[in-house]
């Protein structure tokens, strides 16, 4: 994973979980606009989600905060 979407990753798990608490769920979109301004980053997340990982389409932010710190 590059760095640039290990601090990216990061960042949104964090204040989305500041803002909506423990339990907050979402996908990989949720780290990047409404459209598709960085083809590349994208693929690169689905591919650690769902191929990598092999992640639902929603989970815990704070379990994808984890792994990537942890990795």
């Amino acid at each position: 994973m590059t760095p640039e979407l290990r601090d990216k990753i990061i960042d949104i798990c964090a204040k989305k979980i500041a803002q909506k608490g423990p339990n907050v769920g979402l996908s990989f979109y949720a780290f990047f606009a409404n459209k598709n301004d960085d083809p590349k980053l994208l693929m690169e997340a689905a591919t650690w989600w769902i191929k990598t990982h092999e992640l639902d389409h929603f989970e815990k932010a704070v379990k994808i905060q984890k792994l990537v710190l942890e990795a």
